[in-house]
């Protein structure tokens, strides 16, 4: 079992999406958080002068999947999210060592769906 984080654009949220409804993806959890990459926010020039913002609005998807779904996953992430420009995103992979659906109290990769 696996975690993937997805970080993206916001507006590449519905892409991101329906790729994944494709690849029979539909269990994910998905949040509004601030941050920056190396880009380290947006720089812009006010009166002259060149000013640089903190955080950058984005998009945290958190999706539970068996192994067998990893690379399918990542692939659909990839593809509704690419721009080929900077700020695009980054995905994590972290092991998943337990899931437990609440309401059958089933265990492990039964209880991912």
């Amino acid at each position: 079992m696996k975690l993937v984080i997805a970080i993206i654009q916001p507006y590449k949220l519905e892409e991101v999406k329906e790729e994944l409804y494709k690849t029979d993806v539909n269990l994910i959890t998905v949040s509004e958080v601030l941050g920056h990459g190396r880009q380290k926010g947006v720089t812009e020039v006010y009166r002259g002068a060149k000013e640089t913002g903190n955080l950058l609005r984005k998009i945290r998807l958190e999706i539970a999947i068996n192994d067998n779904y990893l690379e399918p996953t990542i692939k659909a992430i990839v593809k509704g999210a690419k721009t080929g420009e900077t700020g695009d995103g980054k995905i994590f992979v972290l092991d998943l060592a337990e899931c437990i659906r609440i309401r059958t109290e089933e265990r492990g990769s039964p209880a991912i769906g």
